[in-house]
């Protein structure tokens, strides 16, 4: 310690005595005030062991304040001197002075004691609260919030703990922030589900605000993931289940505001501040009246088919027009497979079906004044199904039986339409199957009618004329025999198919009352018959040719007796006798046939020689195609007299032709 004077005790920091020196010692108050600047310096320095270093540097800064004021006390006993002041005087002037001096440096010491308290308590109450904080935040591991105990001074650490106080605060106000928003969520959501109302108070629970860790918060965060994803999925099927009301309630026509404000007055609304209703109330709701108006949509649906069907029924029965269907179009859907159902709005609904149910009772009482038309017609259709098959429709149901049937009262008319419908059907089907023979037989009437046509052609004189027809008819001509030459191929072929056909139906194939293949058989005898007819045709030709050679030859030979050749002799009986055999034979098969226009002799025939030479084989076999059909059994009804004879000879195949 400093002694500003051998004989003068140390002053002690340690004890709160200050020893003053006496007058006598003439011990200078400036030497005094160095001493007390040392023990208030000294104190100071005892409060932190760690600033001996700087309390030394700051001791000797007070040491030089102290040495200024020697100059002041120097002067201050000149004047002492000069106005006489005593020495007793002078010591207690000094004493004073050294008194107050002492109660100044006690006040500072005092004041520097309470502040460093003060430092030590802020100092402490921050690193508890940083402490707290740290925990609260899970960061009790971090070297970033620990307080560094190392520092020069007090006020060094008291400002560094308050750096990291306002850091913590900041952390822990966001992430409080965090937690109450999350929380609010998770409020807000289980409210939602359980149905009550949710209030907007986001205080924090008691005991939340000491767990902020980031542990605690995924755990928040994971929760309201959770209810998020079941929010959702209640929203999905509270939507699936409000679009499904809203349908059926457009296909039954009910009010659909109505039936959904019973469930809950929010589903209907588009207010963004009221949320859609997800509770589990609202759901259960929700599905008892979709099963509710499934039920009765199935309900209406089958009242609606009852209607629907006898409808349809009559609109086929009495051929109703198709404005008249259009209004009720919508309503037949109903008879559509359950698959393809798309019903329209309102097509279930009350009036709808009141509507349905009222044409049927409509259509039902203009249904018996018109089944003797409707009987008529579809008789008619019968009857030109047939007639295309060439074939007599069933007799059980002819016009005058069926409506003295209806009159009588003894059948009844939709009976009656389901017997003709039910022929119909099988004519049809039939029809179907005779459809390849028919095609065939109205080849082979084509083929009976070009081979007609080239009889005719060939008996005409002008057929080598040097006209654009004769040309035209040559051609034809040409393409004739082609067709005639398959004549045969094509009875054939069409008396196998129709064979074939009589075997799989087990009944004979008719045309026009009478059996195909008799007819077929009877064409080729008599194809064979023309056949023999044409050969000896040849062979008469080939006599008479030599008859009339042998007898030119006379007449060549022997000259007459007047110088010129005699007339030519008479043929003799035996000849003459031949000739008429052979023009007997020439005209049988023209008999057999039935055709006046087909003999071959001159007797009341008409033809000429040349006519003779040409072979009618062609006439012969159109002739007999015709005649063969116009020889079959005709049809009981005056409608189905299908075919007429052209001329007394005259073949059937153009009538037939024109009818296929």
């Amino acid at each position: 310690m400093l002694s500003l004077h051998p004989t003068h005790p140390p002053i002690h920091p340690s004890t709160n005595d200050v020893s003053l020196p006496l007058a006598g010692d003439a011990k200078t108050l400036t030497q005094l005030s160095i001493e007390l600047a040392s023990w208030c310096i000294c104190i100071v320095v005892s409060s932190s062991p760690t600033a001996s270093t700087s309390a030394t540097t700051a001791m000797g800064e007070v040491a030089a304040e102290v040495g200024s004021c020697a100059p002041l006390l120097a002067e201050l006993r000149q004047l002492w001197g000069e106005i006489g002041k005593s020495r007793e005087e002078r010591e207690r002037m000094v004493q004073e002075l050294e008194a107050e001096c002492t109660r100044v440096y006690r006040r500072k010491v005092d004041e520097a004691t309470g502040e460093r308290a003060l430092l030590h308590q802020s100092l402490a109450a921050s690193e508890a609260e940083i402490a707290a904080l740290t925990a609260a935040l899970g960061a009790e591991n971090s070297t970033h919030f620990k307080v560094n105990k190392w520092t020069v001074s007090l006020n060094e650490r008291v400002s560094s703990a308050t750096g990291l106080l306002e850091e913590l605060r900041s952390m822990r106000a966001e992430r409080s922030k965090q937690f109450t928003d999350i929380r609010s969520e998770i409020e807000k959501i289980s409210a939602e589900i359980a149905g009550r109302s949710h209030g907007q108070d986001t205080s924090p629970r008691a005991g939340d605000g000491h767990d902020l860790t980031i542990r605690r918060l995924n755990e928040y965060k994971a929760r309201l993931s959770t209810l998020q994803k079941e929010k959702s999925d209640r929203l999905h099927k509270v939507l699936e289940h409000v679009t499904e009301v809203h349908s059926l309630c457009d296909v039954l026509g009910e009010d659909f505001i109505a039936i959904v404000n019973e469930v809950h007055p929010g589903l209907h609304e588009a207010d963004p501040g009221k949320p859609t209703s997800i509770s589990d109330t609202t759901l259960t709701r929700l599905s008892q009246v979709v099963a509710m108006l499934t039920a009765e949509k199935a309900k209406r649906a089958a009242m609606l088919r009852e209607a629907v069907v006898p409808l349809v029924e009559l609109w086929d029965l009495m051929d109703s027009p198709v404005e008249e269907r259009r209004g009720f179009q919508k309503a037949a859907a109903v008879l559509r497979p359950a698959k393809e159902e798309v019903l329209s709005s309102g097509v279930l609904s009350m009036a709808s079906i009141k509507k349905t149910e009222e044409e049927v009772e409509r259509l039902t009482r203009l249904k018996a004044g018109r089944m003797k038309e409707l009987v008529l017609k579809r008789r008619l259709e019968l009857e030109n199904i047939c007639r295309s098959m060439h074939v007599e429709p069933d007799a059980s149901t002819v016009p005058e039986k069926s409506i003295a049937l209806i009159d009588s009262g003894l059948v009844n008319p939709s009976e009656l339409m389901a017997s003709i419908d039910d022929q119909i059907a099988k004519a049809k089907e039939e029809h179907q199957s005779r459809k390849d023979i028919m095609e065939k037989i109205n080849k082979w009437l084509l083929a009976c009618e070009e081979e007609k046509w080239l009889d005719d052609h060939n008996v005409d004189e002008n057929r080598f004329s040097t006209g654009r027809t004769a040309r035209l008819n040559l051609k034809r001509a040409e393409k004739a025999r082609v067709i005639i030459m398959k004549i045969p191929a094509i009875v054939d072929n069409l008396m196998s198919r129709t064979l074939a056909w009589e075997s799989e139906r087990k009944k004979p194939f008719l045309y026009d009352g009478a059996r195909l293949v008799a007819v077929l058989e009877e064409h080729k005898q008599a194809r064979l018959r023309q056949e023999e007819e044409r050969r000896r045709l040849r062979e008469q030709k080939k006599l008479r040719t030599l008859f009339s050679e042998k007898e030119a030859m006379p007449r060549l030979k022997r000259p007459s007796g007047s110088g010129g050749f005699s007339r030519t002799p008479e043929p003799s009986s035996m000849n003459r006798k031949r000739v008429d055999a052979g023009r007997l034979t020439c005209s049988a098969p023209s008999m057999r046939s039935g055709s006046s226009g087909s003999s071959c002799g001159g007797g009341g025939g008409g033809r000429s020689s040349g006519e003779l030479d040409r072979p009618r084989s062609s006439a012969a076999g159109a002739g007999r195609c015709g005649e063969l059909l116009h020889g079959a059994r005709r049809l009981s009804a005056s409608s189905f007299n299908y075919v007429g004879v052209a001329k007394a000879g005259g073949s059937m195949s153009s009538s037939l032709a024109s009818l296929s």
